[in-house]
């Protein structure tokens, strides 16, 4: 199989998040355990890009987020039949009430423990 075709292969992981040293920590770390990784900056931004046809075996959302938060972009995406199934793993600072104010699949506080959050994400994806 060449190069291009198994890395199309890969599952594919949506890293939500409005920090790039976030955003580029969880891509990095992700593309290394043979995942291949797709960034928004908010909430709007994921949104358009699922809209393209892309579809990741897991989305990686932060709660804060400017233009539209993780609230808001987890109401759209239950609310749009072509997205509702696509697991969500909330990533964020906000606090454990915050957190579990959100319907997700998983919940994991920054600072991430890497082996917790690719635990996380291998229970949703293989690579």
């Amino acid at each position: 199989m060449k190069a291009n075709a198994k890395a199309r292969s890969a599952p594919a992981v949506l890293v939500v998040d409005d920090d790039k040293a976030i955003r580029a920590f969880l891509s990095e770390v992700l593309a290394d355990e043979g995942f291949r990784v797709k960034t928004a900056v908010n909430g709007r931004t994921a949104l358009d890009l699922l809209a393209t046809g892309f579809r990741p075996c897991v989305i990686l959302l932060d709660l804060m987020m400017p233009v539209m938060d993780g609230w808001q972009f987890r109401q759209a995406q239950a609310g749009n039949a072509a997205l509702a199934d696509i697991p969500v793993i909330v990533v964020s600072a906000a606090g454990k009430d915050l957190l579990r104010r959100i319907e997700a699949n998983a919940y994991l506080s920054k600072p991430v423990d890497l082996d917790e959050l690719l635990g996380c994400v291998t229970q949703f994806c293989r690579p």
